[in-house]
């Protein structure tokens, strides 16, 4: 059967066996949770030598129960944030590249979303131990950029708690490996494949009393949706590997940048799934519509990127914030964070113009007639460049994603990825994924 251990306790006298080899066969087979032994006042120094292989304390005996009872329950707690600060690690790599940053900007329908968000944080935890009960759901939609990453850390630092901030857990549904996303999300059994040598916990459940941003739920392995779906309504899962189901507490975000109906009138998407998931829903505006914002961020961001950079008090030409309002930013505001760290690094002055921007010699794409417009002042422009204008914008309005890129402008995976090629884009490619 399945054993679950969140604490050994020992004596160190054991018949047979020496309670020493115990101590360092639990640590050496990677057992996370806690170790306490007990032994008698003549043999403290083989307590010591327990602790040395990774006990967490030692109990003299007799015991008292009183002192047992303070002992185990600290170290389980230790155990806790042992955990939340083994999940910080291991997260580090995935953090959204807009965490610990306020929302900016200040158009009635962003400042629409950012409030909804935060009316949302107010929706209740359920209780641990109080049976099955269904976690608590929001969805941001929007397309590639405009924000999502930051609007799910608003809602998660809205939220009351007492204390030190809860764990935020950003899952990126789209980078995880469809093998390992179950074991990633739900944790596994010890044994339950090749290299699981222990057991450990999912993200869910490091989630624990905080967040888990699903980022690109749209990407997530039909035949996951479906135990994902559990989850969400009854608060439980079961590891892999594992037959013991177990509460989980935690608010659940998910965002995407894809239609959803479409994709479950593909059946690409679970039917049951987006209507749990769009029972609270922030549509978050493209930076296109949201008016003078564009010139607000980037304002704010090149005095962030000046600082960081070294290049002291940094600012735009009204030539430059023209430029930035009449852009489209098919990539939003990620698109114009990366231009103003562009410019920041390579910009020649302490004035930011027109010429020091990436976005100077691109094609944009006319609201008025609807066809290809050329700033010819900025020429000359060639039929290779019409076509990476085309590659740049359909890679942008998919986040990167080649294959659908590929369909948009009716060309073979293989031919675009020529033209990545040829046009040097892998590291525009992998910008977008991010």
């Amino acid at each position: 059967g399945e054993r679950h251990v969140d604490l050994v306790l020992t004596d160190l006298r054991l018949p047979g066996d020496d309670g020493l080899v115990l101590v360092k066969a639990v640590r050496g087979e990677g057992f996370a949770g806690g170790v306490l032994v007990m032994t008698s006042d003549d043999s403290v120094s083989k307590a010591v030598e327990a602790m040395k292989l990774g006990a967490d304390e030692y109990l003299l005996k007799p015991l008292s129960v009183t002192e047992l009872t303070l002992v185990v329950e600290r170290t389980l707690e230790r155990g806790k944030r042992d955990a939340k600060l083994r999940l910080h690690e291991r997260l580090a790599s995935q953090r959204d590249e807009d965490e610990g940053k306020r929302p900016a900007g200040d158009h009635p329908a962003w400042q629409e979303a950012v409030t909804m968000a935060r009316r949302l944080a107010s929706l209740p935890l359920p209780k641990i131990g109080g049976g099955p009960q269904a976690l608590p759901t929001v969805l941001l939609t929007g397309e590639t950029g405009t924000g999502k990453g930051v609007l799910a850390r608003e809602l998660h630092s809205a939220a009351p708690h007492d204390g030190e901030e809860p764990p935020f857990v950003h899952v990126n549904c789209a980078a995880l490996p469809a093998n390992l996303i179950e074991a990633e999300l739900f944790g596994h059994e010890r044994g339950a494949f090749t290299d699981a040598k222990a057991s450990r916990e999912g993200l869910f459940e490091m989630a624990e009393g905080g967040t888990i941003f699903l980022d690109e739920i749209g990407e997530m392995p039909l035949e996951l949706q479906s135990k994902l779906l559990l989850v969400l309504e009854a608060g439980t899962l079961r590891r892999v590997g594992g037959t013991r189901e177990r509460q989980v507490s935690a608010r659940v975000v998910a965002a995407t940048n894809q239609d959803l109906p479409e994709r479950v009138r593909e059946k690409a998407f679970r039917g049951d799934l987006f209507y749990r998931l769009n029972t609270f829903t922030i549509e978050i505006p493209a930076l296109r519509e949201r008016g003078d914002d564009a010139v607000v961020i980037a304002r704010t961001a090149l005095r962030r990127f000046g600082k960081q950079f070294g290049r002291g008090e940094l600012e735009l030409s009204d030539a430059s914030e023209r430029a930035i309002r009449q852009h489209d930013w098919p990539g939003n505001v990620r698109e114009l964070v990366n231009a103003m760290q562009h410019a920041a690094m390579l910009g020649k002055g302490t004035t930011i113009e027109p010429s020091d921007l990436p976005i100077s010699r691109r094609v944009a794409t006319s609201g008025n007639s609807g066809g290809l417009e050329f700033d010819f002042d900025r020429g000359p422009f060639t039929v290779e460049d019409v076509e990476r204008a085309l590659v740049e914008q359909a890679l942008r309005h998919t986040g990167g994603n080649v294959t659908a890129a590929a369909r948009l402008i009716d060309m073979q995976r293989s031919s675009i990825r020529n033209r990545i090629d040829r046009y040097d884009l892998h590291e525009f490619v992998k910008e977008l994924s991010a």
